[in-house]
């Protein structure tokens, strides 16, 4: 049953906004504590803290009025890619091709959006792609909007002394660098020599003191191995501050045994719940997470929602349905498109499932609802 704003409440009336906050502060104060050794990165965290106390205060003056702000919003830039990862569903979607980007966001429109965002009280823009340091003026432009953390998942490829130094002036850019486990899982998975030049970068980072994070997709294959004290410890040493464990959502049939059941979830619940208390120098993130504790599904802007790289506002990268474009209208007009309404109002977000995320599991209800009908 929902409200008359259209937000979804389930039988214990679960406070989405307050759940989302709590999560925001979390992630700021163990930021802070993973910065203490580091006198620079410490003092943007505080000024950041300070800013994203504003943000939560904005949206929660929304929540007083009637309408519902996500403290997250995932931004694609570019559908270009320079890899071809093993079951990328990026590429699965054609989301990411190797032909020549067309009718893309200009820079001048992603600015538009990460300036609304800042307006609307938004705290993280996760920048994604294809390999987002393609657009190098996106970066730049991201870099000036003090006030929102912008995490980079990139492949690590392009990084080089520009980004370096980039990163260095602009501490609210943190790449996030995609690692599957040790050499071997990650070299199968990206490509021969992917692996070595992650850690090139990582040391580098490490010994510019500069923060960095990394990005693990979880399967039934490396979940024991990307978990390990070994692994991390390694992650660790190098200066790595954040570990992001993706779990990893079939889009081929053959690709299925893959993706995390409920036995692997609970134990990467577990894990990360250890890991939290037993190496605080690090941040821990699980997405989608453990979505019985979060309410549901927080994708469709409960939590967040995605702008894909020609601007249709999505529930999430692993549901490319849109029925508004960010180029036609605003950031905050396209959080109310009647597909995220519908979403909202309904029960698919906190409906059961397999694990991994509801959305695609349940995407003929979704094309449903994209075509107006009630499901």
């Amino acid at each position: 049953m929902g409200n008359e704003k259209g937000y979804a409440v389930n039988d214990n009336d679960f406070d989405i906004q307050a759940y989302m906050t709590k999560g925001v502060e979390r992630v700021v104060s163990d930021a802070l504590k993973a910065t203490l050794k580091n006198p620079r990165e410490s003092a943007f965290m505080v000024r950041f803290a300070a800013a994203s106390k504003k943000a939560s205060q904005k949206r929660k003056a929304a929540k007083e009025a009637g309408e519902h702000i996500p403290p997250f919003l995932i931004a694609s830039v570019t559908s270009e890619c320079n890899l071809h990862c093993a079951g990328c569903y990026s590429r699965c979607n054609h989301a990411t091709t190797d032909s020549e980007p067309v009718s893309q966001l200009t820079d001048e429109e992603w600015l538009r959006i990460f300036e609304e965002a800042d307006d609307m009280g938004v705290s993280f823009i996760l920048l994604a792609g294809g390999e987002p340091m393609l657009r190098k003026d996106i970066i730049e432009a991201a870099g000036k909007k003090a006030n929102i953390l912008f995490p980079i998942f990139t492949n690590g490829t392009f990084m080089g002394e520009h980004y370096f130094e980039l990163f260095d002036r602009c501490r609210n850019l943190i790449p996030i660098m995609s690692i599957e486990g040790e050499k071997e899982s990650t070299d199968i998975r990206r490509g021969v020599g992917i692996y070595d030049r992650l850690i090139s970068n990582m040391d580098e980072l490490n010994k510019r003191g500069l923060i960095y994070g990394a990005s693990v997709t979880v399967t039934t294959q490396n979940i024991k191995e990307v978990t390990s004290e070994e692994f991390l410890g390694k992650l660790s040493y190098r200066g790595c501050k954040a570990v992001i464990f993706v779990e990893f959502v079939p889009v081929t049939e053959d690709s299925r045994e893959l993706a995390p059941g409920d036995e692997e979830r609970e134990y990467l619940r577990e894990e990360i719940s250890r890991l939290r208390k037993e190496h605080p120098e690090m941040v821990y993130i699980s997405f989608p997470g453990d979505e019985k504790n979060s309410g549901g599904c927080v994708a469709a802007g409960r939590g967040f929602f995605h702008i894909n790289s020609h601007g249709g506002a999505e529930p999430c990268p692993f549901s490319p349905y849109s029925d508004v474009n960010i180029k036609n209208t605003s950031l905050r007009e396209a959080l109310h498109s009647p597909l995220f309404e519908a979403l909202r109002s309904g029960n698919l977000l906190v409906d059961d499932h397999n694990g991994g995320c509801v959305l695609y599991e349940k995407r003929e209800l979704v094309e449903q609802l994209m075509a107006g009908k009630a499901v």
